[in-house]
């Protein structure tokens, strides 16, 4: 065997130990004890010199970090041009430093680690998972660097991704479900910039230009305007070392501007688009809560109830269950920085549609008027208590929660009392967030399906 044909070998049984590691490491991770002490979840915070959050847990049991870098930059900050936060978080991978689209991957892949990155209305994320030897973490760290500090914006990429998006946005318009979801929200919103889609519309997404993203990229890609959570095998001061190399380079720039507060509806309002489906989507609700919001836990596992636990809620029960007119039904509050949406929704028959929604909204004015019962409430809590472990039972779940943290600014302790302030909900202060909350005469009704303009 030649010195190369040796070289060759050598390199492939290490690239396939790299990646047996990364999959055993991954399967082993979710029998792991979660990183808690009898303290609880240990969260350590600190600013770094150019003003990024960084928000800290330590975590021995696998030789690997989790790293999650969140900035203020969803599309609410897209202004006129809906879709701009989603492509400029899309192109950030799409070509960096030394290196080219599948150059980047390519070095993701050689040691084993896996790299993402997603846009919501609050917030743009990238996010890191590696393994911690020193060599392969280095490589990975380094190609991050790359992505968060020196992303190329080229023109063909921002074309092919450009093509992509206009492909999703038409498959987009034969699904009822996601017209629906458009449609709540633009109602529910009005000129608010919740009111549009995170991917964006044809038409603002055809006019983007690169030095729009290039624009948006050094508005809110900047260390005031981000949180980073790590998880995993690195003691504090390697935390510290990982996150300087990561940002510190960043300029410190400016947190984005406080958005504006959203404005309730004054009345009911109806939206009925055809669409040549056999059943048809509807959707219910109105604003409902902030992130950090005063009656979060009530309201929390008084929809548990309601239409937020499956078989077990009262929304299920009733339309599912005692008359099956729908096969999925349910109700949810999705709370943002700014007061998210109250939803309640289901897919039902064409013919069935005006019975169900009367009863969908039966079933929510009778809930308000008289509440839980003393078993339906200990029955949640016990869900709801009894599953949490579940939650933050690995890193991966665990740097999902001190991000949300940090960048909603809530309490340290948010996972180590949830279970306390679950328990400590009553029927009355369900009944009394309820009635204060949810107004079933202002609510916001969307259907698409066959006939529905009739």
């Amino acid at each position: 065997m030649t010195r190369m044909q040796k070289t060759f070998v050598i390199l492939v049984v290490a690239v396939l130990v790299v990646g047996l590691m990364f999959v055993g490491s991954r399967k082993t991770e979710k029998t792991q004890q979660a990183p808690v002490s009898q303290n609880g979840l240990q969260i350590e915070t600190w600013k770094t010199g150019n003003g990024a959050r960084v928000m800290y847990v330590h975590a021995p049991q696998l030789p690997m970090v989790d790293v999650r870098i969140v900035f203020d930059a969803g599309s609410a900050r897209d202004g006129d041009t809906p879709g701009l936060a989603s492509l400029t978080n899309s192109m950030l991978d799409q070509g960096a430093g030394e290196w080219d689209t599948n150059a980047l991957a390519e070095r993701f892949d050689s040691v084993g680690a896996s790299f993402g990155s997603s846009t919501a209305r609050d917030m743009a994320m990238v996010q890191l998972r590696s393994l911690t030897d020193a060599a392969l973490l280095d490589k990975a760290m380094d190609t991050l660097v790359a992505i968060l500090q020196q992303p190329h914006f080229k023109e063909s990429e921002l074309q092919r991704l450009r093509k992509q998006t206009l492909i999703a946005l038409k498959n987009q318009q034969q699904s009822p479900s996601t017209i629906a979801s458009k449609a709540f929200f633009k109602a529910l919103y009005g000129d608010h910039p919740y009111a549009t889609p995170t991917i964006g519309t044809r038409e603002s997404v055809s006019r983007l230009q690169r030095q729009d993203l290039l624009a948006f990229y050094k508005r809110y890609y900047v260390a005031e305007n981000a949180v980073v959570a790590i998880v995993g095998d690195v003691d504090k001061a390697q935390a510290h070392q990982l996150v300087e190399k990561l940002l510190g380079k960043l300029p410190k720039g400016k947190h984005a501007e406080a958005l504006p507060a959203a404005t309730p509806l004054a009345q009911a309002e109806r939206k009925l688009l055809a669409h040549p489906s056999s059943q048809t989507h509807i959707l219910v609700g109105q604003l409902g809560m902030k992130r950090n919001d005063a009656d979060y836990f009530t309201l929390y596992v008084g929809n548990h109830i309601l239409g937020g636990s499956g078989f077990g809620s009262r929304i299920m029960e009733e339309i599912r269950e005692k008359r099956g007119l729908a096969y999925s039904s349910y109700s949810y509050f999705s709370p943002m920085r700014v007061e998210g949406p109250f939803v309640m929704g289901l897919q039902t028959r064409n013919d069935k549609r005006d019975e169900a929604l009367a009863l969908l909204d039966q079933t929510l004015r009778k809930f308000i008027e008289e509440g839980p019962t003393a078993e339906e409430l200990e029955h949640a809590k016990k869900n709801i208590t009894g599953g949490f472990p579940l939650r933050i039972d690995s890193n991966r779940d665990i740097v999902d929660y001190i991000a949300m943290i940090g960048f909603y600014d809530l309490p340290l302790d948010y996972l180590n009392t949830f279970n306390q302030k679950v328990n400590a909900v009553t029927i009355e202060q369900i009944k009394d967030a309820f009635a204060r909350r949810i107004h079933p005469d202002r609510m916001l009704t969307v259907m698409v399906g066959k006939g529905v303009e009739e």
